[in-house]
């Protein structure tokens, strides 16, 4: 392999890491708005894994919260504006909650006349309507309640790290990186304070997340065989 292609491919894959390594949603789409590539903290928020959210469009994952804001980038992506937009968005976090936060997706390509990919970043906001359960009876807050809920990733991850599963194991079985399997680790362990992997497998069970008594690990929530 020649020097300069050589330079190239190292640094595509340092920014690779890095781009899985960033606390803040990201994602890259297509101009039309289909997702290419997302990190970790992105996939968190849907609930899935970054693979998974390969094609989906990311209008459809976060819903904006006015309809001209999206015409008026549409326009101006047409005429080839380069500016930075923002668009105000809800959607659905993993626990059934609706959040709130806003878009922001610059346009990015190698030269001008290049038809430009959209780096986009989800900046949330903080605010959660509490899930209603049949009735239309609000859920109690989960902290209030003593309870944790965790997406189906951190679950699983979770399932794996009970079971004695290594980084690079629970990376295979999950479908994420070694870093984006590190990154649901240390949102789990922000979360819950824990210190270490064995306290985290520890708090799992003593929030009901993970299920006792069975073997091998399996998360409270999922469907047991006959």
């Amino acid at each position: 392999m020649d020097p300069a292609r050589l330079e190239t491919v190292t640094w595509r894959n340092r920014a690779l890491v890095l781009f899985d390594r960033i606390a803040m949603p990201v994602a890259v789409c297509d101009v039309y708005g289909a997702v290419l590539l997302a990190n970790p903290a992105m996939a968190a928020e849907c609930g899935t894994t970054p693979g998974r959210l390969r094609g989906r469009a990311v209008l459809e994952l976060f819903s904006p919260r006015r309809a001209t804001q999206v015409e008026r980038i549409a326009e101006a992506l047409r005429l080839r504006h380069r500016s930075r937009y923002r668009v105000a968005v809800c959607w659905r976090a993993p626990d059934g909650a609706e959040r709130y936060g806003e878009l922001t997706a610059d346009p990015v390509s190698d030269t001008v006349e290049d038809t430009p990919a959209l780096l986009v970043m989800l900046r949330p906001d903080g605010r959660r309507e509490q899930p209603t359960r049949p009735g239309g009876r609000r859920e109690h807050s989960p902290a209030a309640a003593g309870e944790a809920r965790v997406s189906p990733t951190e679950a699983r991850v979770l399932e794996l790290l009970a079971g004695g599963a290594t980084t690079a194991r629970a990376a295979r079985e999950t479908g994420l990186t070694t870093d984006g399997v590190t990154y649901h680790l240390r949102r789990l362990s922000s979360r819950w304070n824990a210190a270490n992997r064995t306290e985290l497998v520890a708090r799992a069970y003593a929030l009901g997340v993970l299920r006792p008594g069975v073997w091998p690990p399996e998360a409270a929530g999922a469907e047991q065989g006959p």
